[in-house]
């Protein structure tokens, strides 16, 4: 019995290499909803944190930040759930996502190291996110993220050695800067791609 290989034609290579290409935008699309969805919640927590020192009389304005916890449970299920409906799981999307879960760990990490002297974990953070803001840039080659990063250690600079006003600021700013500028300008960018 005969075997016949088939024959791609130049077409049929051209869509599987476009619809793979696609695949990988399609599994990195909810990077955006990642971006403003975190971007927002530490906006408004280091916000709202130093609302409360300045202008309150609120002993314990840091409480704040336990919105974070039902934050990653949020970004856990989102992601576990968009991640489901992917059909394909890309090297890239596999890199993207362990680099923030990366992320999370040193996080954590570094929270319970610093728990003792919560003043100073804000610089410390700042430079920690700006590694995975950095990658995810370079993943998905997206400029606007790259900068962002930048701007994540710039910040971190400045709550270091800006006083305490300046250092408490200097979180939302870096997450205007950082996540939800670039955010935004995904999502644009994903909505007009063709996807």
């Amino acid at each position: 019995m005969e075997t016949r290989e088939n024959q791609l034609t130049s077409q049929e290579s051209l869509k599987i290499i476009t619809d793979m290409i696609n695949k990988t935008k399609t599994s990195i699309n909810q990077s955006s909803f990642h971006l403003l969805f975190w971007g927002w919640l530490i906006f408004f927590c280091s916000l709202s944190e130093f609302i409360l020192w300045k202008f309150t009389s609120y002993a314990t304005p840091w409480y704040v930040w336990f919105f974070v916890v039902p934050g990653v449970i949020v970004s856990l299920v989102y992601g576990f759930a968009k991640g489901r409906k992917d059909s394909a799981w890309t090297y890239a999307t596999g890199l993207y996502v362990w680099n923030w879960i990366g992320f999370l760990f040193a996080a954590l990490v570094l929270y319970f190291i610093s728990m003792k002297n919560m003043e100073s974990f804000g610089p410390f953070i700042l430079t920690l996110a700006g590694m995975p803001l950095l990658m995810s840039g370079c993943i998905l080659k997206f400029r606007p993220l790259i900068i962002g990063a930048f701007t994540f250690w710039i910040f971190a600079l400045a709550a270091r050695f800006g006083g305490p006003v300046v250092s408490a600021l200097s979180t939302p700013a870096a997450m205007l800067t950082g996540d939800l500028i670039p955010g935004y300008l995904l999502k644009r960018k994903n909505s007009h791609d063709t996807v």
